[in-house]
């Protein structure tokens, strides 16, 4: 469900706008302003950056912003909305992957999953600081709340069936994505910070693999083996 915000407060459906058909020429425009968004939100922080200076960087009129975007709030969940489908595209390809090599290790497993889903020390500035403001924002606490639902229930599948591959079963899908989840973005401060120190990689990776572990079981039946031929 798509949610419209002004000025950091959500939009009742009263006043939301109605749908507009999407042409090439309004597609590429609004892929121009997610893109001078993202640039000028890492360069500057979402606290200080305008619509004014989105549409220098893109080259476009205010106009060209509000036909495509209510605020700057629907803007930054427009880029996570595009991030989020990026990466779990990413992460299905490396599971894909996975899965037609056979890997039967789950720490190699975690490190090509790792690979596929690198830290954006960018991204992270970014999203950090539009979490501090949606804190203070209930209706855009909600929704953000309701995105990161939404991002678990597109991973638990995949994750889910990739562990199947290599033999073990999960009873709570959900709980091991939340879990996966809180991992991944408890430890990217700490591998930020500390970018050279492989130390803190490694036990970033072993402590996805302690999760994946505790949160599934050795599958009561033996998954099925390929034969080549």
């Amino acid at each position: 469900m798509s949610v419209l915000f002004e000025e950091g407060t959500l939009s009742s459906p009263t006043t939301r706008r109605a749908p507009r058909r999407v042409t090439r020429r309004r597609s590429e425009t609004r892929h121009r302003l997610l893109t001078a968004a993202y640039d000028v939100f890492a360069e500057e922080g979402f606290g200080r950056a305008s619509v004014e200076r989105i549409c220098d960087r893109a080259g476009f009129t205010r106009g060209a912003f509000y036909s495509n975007f209510a605020s700057l709030d629907e803007l930054f969940l427009a880029i996570w909305e595009q991030r989020s489908a990026a990466m779990l595209d990413d992460l299905r390809a490396a599971l894909d992957g996975i899965a037609a090599d056979g890997v039967g290790d789950l720490r190699d497993a975690i490190r090509r999953l790792e690979q596929a889903v690198p830290l954006d020390e960018a991204w992270f500035r970014i999203s950090a600081e539009f979490t501090a403001h949606a804190l203070r924002t209930p209706a855009l606490r909600t929704a953000m709340a309701d995105r990161e639902e939404a991002i678990v229930a597109a991973l638990v599948p995949t994750v889910v069936a990739a562990l199947a591959g290599l033999g073990r079963d999960v009873a709570d899908p959900v709980a091991l994505g939340r879990a996966i989840v809180a991992v991944h973005d408890g430890t990217a401060i700490q591998v930020l910070m500390e970018p050279l120190d492989s130390r803190i990689r490694r036990a970033r990776t072993d402590l996805l693999g302690h999760v994946v572990l505790a949160y599934s079981a050795p599958a009561t039946t033996t998954p099925p083996t390929t034969t080549e031929g």
